[in-house]
């Protein structure tokens, strides 16, 4: 557990005012209790850990259960509004923000979305279902995404319409060329 508060601690630049910290430690704390094989020893903790929760969602409006499966460098970049199943999958470098849900499609039918690596998921944006989103991917602000996104794509509407996501340096040069006249650049 400490290891992982650690790694948090520097995810979040060592900011302790930081809502997003708080909740990765309370988290932290909820995937550690089960640790303990005693029953007697869990149950305490157990409760402390649904007072702690519950302390966590009033203060901050996030819902992120101890049962979902999150990466390195998870990163909630602004707080409130933000619900997560528990049966939500996360890979390495995951940024969300404020107002995302990420969850079941339908009530009593399983399936939470699983989520790759280094994927920005904009303010407001819902995934719904067990759909996959690739790695290097980016979910844009109130995005509803309701299909599997292959790497490398932006999801950006409602319903969300999934483009590749281009490479970013040669667009720049392409810009950059056409703006200064060179002819042909741009075809």
């Amino acid at each position: 557990m400490f290891e992982h508060l650690r790694a948090d601690w520097q995810t979040y630049e060592r900011d302790i005012w930081r809502q997003g910290l708080w909740v990765m430690a309370v988290y932290r704390f909820g995937q550690w209790r089960y640790g303990f094989d005693s029953r007697l020893v869990r149950a305490p903790l157990s409760f402390l850990y649904k007072l702690l929760r519950t302390l966590s969602q009033i203060l901050t409006g996030i819902e992120l259960p101890c049962e979902v499966k999150l990466g390195k460098r998870f990163r909630i970049d602004h707080f409130g509004g933000i619900i997560i199943s528990g049966d939500a999958e996360f890979g390495d470098d995951v940024v969300i923000r404020n107002g995302v849900t990420i969850g079941l499609r339908r009530t009593g039918i399983r399936g939470a979305p699983k989520i790759g690596n280094r994927v920005d998921i904009g303010a407001g944006a819902v995934i719904l279902g067990a759909i996959t989103i690739g790695d290097d991917c980016a979910i844009g602000a109130n995005a509803v995404v309701l299909t599997d996104v292959p790497s490398n794509s932006v999801a950006v509407g409602v319903p969300a319409v999934i483009k590749p996501r281009g490479n970013r340096k040669a667009e720049l040069a392409q810009v950059l060329a056409v703006g200064l006249g060179n002819p042909g650049a741009g075809d």
